[in-house]
């Protein structure tokens, strides 16, 4: 497999969209070589089971790929890497989501198109189940923690990961500040080359 035929899967966060900065960071990155056929965003439904039958669709559809998660996208990125046996970049990734979002039941609306949805008890039990227990590649993923991210708390990440690459930045933000810096090294740890 060539580095040019890579592709790259960004999966956002809760309530987030495709038109999240990051997303539209690197769309940017790839649409300015000429290689915007090899970057994938998609928008993924509220209820965990959907989301991930939305990325296996992706990923069946991308060929040989990589992944970006971010926050909840972490999460689901980490599960998908260790099925498929790909590499994985996880950005402030959400360790046990399921305890996080139990607060979140009932009536939402995503930041970015502001629709509004009910998230329903049993997705706190879907996400319970793409939990993994023990990362069996930890060198396929590079873990990228802000410590001043506002909504996790970055030690849980350090731990959980420990044996993964790990990339750690004093202050920040959960939205992970100057994250289009970090694009190069990004995709040189998934193997992507695009000039």
């Amino acid at each position: 497999m060539s580095v040019s035929d890579v592709s790259l899967i960004y999966i956002h966060g809760f309530n987030s969209s495709s038109q999240s900065w990051k997303a539209q960071a690197l769309s940017r990155f790839f649409d300015a070589r000429g290689a915007s056929a090899r970057f994938h965003a998609p928008d993924l439904p509220p209820c965990p089971r959907d989301a991930m039958a939305t990325l296996e669709a992706t990923l069946a559809g991308a060929g040989p790929a990589a992944l970006v998660g971010s926050s909840l996208g972490g999460f689901y990125a980490t599960w998908l890497a260790q099925h498929h046996d790909m590499r994985a970049v996880l950005i402030n990734p959400a360790v046990r989501p399921w305890q996080l979002l139990e607060k979140y039941i009932g009536e939402n609306a995503n930041y970015h198109t502001g629709e509004r949805y009910q998230f329903e008890p049993e997705w706190v039990e879907q996400l319970r189940h793409y939990g993994v227990d023990a990362l069996e590649r930890p060198d396929n993923l590079l873990v990228m923690l802000q410590t001043g991210d506002e909504s996790l708390d970055w030690r849980d990440a350090w731990d959980y990961y420990g044996d993964c690459h790990l990339l750690r930045q004093l202050g920040g933000s959960h939205g992970f500040d100057d994250f289009d810096a970090c694009i190069p090294l990004v995709l040189r740890f998934c193997g992507i080359a695009l000039d």
